[in-house]
């Protein structure tokens, strides 16, 4: 299901009383560029993107339609962002537990990023997204690291990305997993000749309690004993982590 993203941006923009030439100033674009942006005739890369909604002051879930729910069955023949054509004899609906993956909200971004948004039911914790990188593609057109207030979590599906966080540059392959704090200045490059397709989990721009990554349980147990529970199982695997590389 393509997004309009133009025209949410322009709907939140207005309705915080916001002109373009200021919010143009702010997130360090032209105005022709957020006109067009909001027009449709161009899309923002991923860094424009998260200036934008940072600076409006709200999440991806809550730009992209948190809860749009659809009320009746896909129509028969409709072909899905991912995969196959879904079945028409089965009733496919979307509702607050399950959304079909047709009904995925969809962002193709300059320089050949695309976003699609996974399911959020109730909750506000965090952005699921199945990003694409194409070959060449980048999260900034202008070569520039971003930033921004979230945490970052990822597991790279298919191809190969370079991630760069501050003065590190990581080579990801299939598998391969990160986390990191996305106030570090960091940039995504897919230098390869296959797209580049994983899992993202950004969590950010929410009324949480959490501060830092350590908040969210990233600390190495004091006592070493058999875990009792599932739950004491994960708690184990976050603990061994590698460490990092000097």
């Amino acid at each position: 299901m393509q997004f309009d993203l133009g025209s949410e941006l322009r709907r939140v923009r207005e309705s915080k009383k916001l002109s373009l030439r200021a919010v143009a100033s702010a997130v360090g674009v032209s105005a022709s560029l957020l006109s067009q942006v909001e027009t449709g005739k161009t899309q923002p890369s991923v860094s424009t993107l998260y200036a934008l909604v940072n600076h409006l002051g709200i999440s991806l879930d809550a730009l992209m339609g948190t809860n749009r729910v659809l009320a009746s069955p896909i129509a028969s023949g409709a072909v899905s962002s991912v995969g196959s054509a879904p079945d028409s004899s089965s009733d496919r609906r979307s509702d607050s537990v399950v959304q079909r993956r047709e009904d995925n909200p969809v962002i193709e971004m300059e320089n050949g990023v695309t976003w699609e948004r996974l399911a959020v039911g109730d909750s506000a914790v965090a952005d699921p997204l199945i990003v694409t990188y194409a070959p060449a593609a980048s999260s900034s057109v202008e070569g520039k690291l971003m930033r921004h207030a979230a945490l970052e979590y990822g597991v790279l599906l298919e191809g190969r990305l370079t991630l760069r966080i501050d003065f590190e540059t990581y080579e990801l392959e299939p598998g391969d997993s990160f986390c990191f704090d996305a106030n570090r200045p960091h940039m995504y490059i897919n230098a390869g000749d296959q797209p580049a397709r994983g899992i993202w989990f950004v969590i950010g721009r929410r009324e949480m309690a959490y501060q830092s990554l350590s908040d969210l349980g990233h600390d190495d147990g004091a006592e070493l004993r058999p875990p009792a529970s599932a739950v004491e199982v994960l708690q184990a695997m976050k603990a061994m982590r590698p460490e990092k590389r000097r």
